[in-house]
């Protein structure tokens, strides 16, 4: 449980982005809300401040983390951006886009955020919060979701200091994320062919339509981004999937015209069933039954990157 004095929880003000900044510039660590799950910020520039975030999460090391920065400009000193890299950040940033990039050479980056690859994660958030702490901070900051590790993401503060109580400085209580789910992952490859590495509220045929090409299918299962190990968003129960009805021991989770003992969303619209679907494992995680159903859910536009928690989730 959380200490009388850690963490502390910040109001979405002023005075909360000042100190989270003053926190985070002496190495702290911080949990933000962003427009996607809010994220445990820390400088990315320290390897101590970086290794922390590795500690309170209890992440495997191998697992990179994603730089979050100002703008295209705090991006370009970090990573080389091409054509594409440019197309896509005017596209889609500020937003809920990471793209996997060239770490550019004597880039200020600590060694962990990028697992010893040659490549580097980098997000433009769009969440006002996020964009006052980066600003006040000066400094691009490493933010993985809030959460312990493999478990599910946190869309609200609560979420947050249930995880991970006393092991982080300070949340800033900035309410719902909107959107619910984690940032489209897309590398952009040498031979100019690029991939997605996680699904997310970015659809794949609006980054082809940018791109004028498909994504290539992803066949190496190395880790170069967060959201590709095969278990991950867990709730701590065993979790069913397409589950038209629930059995006795299971918490119901419907979508549309199957109720559920919660719906995601029962007028069957994606966007909002992606912005509860971990409100509502969290919430399964929470109740009396041992076991999780969920509903079928559509694989249409959002559908493939709830589908793709999903099943991680039941992993």
């Amino acid at each position: 449980m959380p200490t009388a004095s850690r963490p502390r929880l910040l109001a979405a003000d002023p005075a909360a982005i000042f100190d989270a900044a003053e926190i985070l510039r002496a190495g702290g660590l911080v949990a933000i809300p962003t427009e996607t799950v809010y994220g445990l910020a820390a400088r990315a520039d320290r390897d101590e401040s970086v290794a922390a975030i590795y500690a309170a999460k209890g992440r495997p090391s191998f697992n990179p983390l994603i730089v979050h920065v100002a703008d295209r400009a705090g991006a370009e000193a970090i990573a080389q951006l091409d054509a594409r890299a440019v197309a896509l950040a005017e596209a889609f940033w500020p937003g809920p886009l990471t793209l996997v990039l060239p770490l550019r050479e004597g880039a200020p980056i600590a060694a962990a955020v990028t697992a010893g690859l040659p490549t580097v994660a980098l997000r433009c958030p769009a969440h006002p919060v996020m964009r006052a702490v980066i600003a006040a901070t000066g400094i691009p900051l490493a933010a993985p979701s809030a959460n312990r590790s493999g478990a599910v993401s946190p869309t609200e503060a609560a979420h947050v200091v249930a995880s991970l109580g006393d092991r982080i400085d300070a949340v800033i209580d900035g309410g719902p994320c909107a959107a619910g789910l984690e940032s489209t992952i897309v590398a952009l490859r040498a031979d100019g062919t690029w991939q997605i590495l996680r699904p997310g509220p970015i659809p794949t045929d609006d980054l082809a339509q940018v791109l004028g090409s498909a994504p290539a299918v992803v066949t190496d299962q190395a880790i170069e981004a967060p959201g590709q190990l095969a278990s991950h968003y867990a709730p701590g129960k065993p979790v069913r999937l397409g589950a038209l009805e629930a059995e006795a021991d299971e918490f119901h989770i419907g979508f549309g015209i199957i109720a559920g003992h919660a719906s995601l969303s029962p007028g069957g619209d994606l966007n909002e069933a992606a912005s509860r679907l971990y409100a509502l494992l969290h919430q399964g995680a929470a109740d009396s039954h041992p076991r999780i159903a969920i509903a079928p859910v559509p694989e249409a536009g959002i559908g493939a990157a709830i589908n793709d928690r999903l099943r991680r989730a039941a992993a």
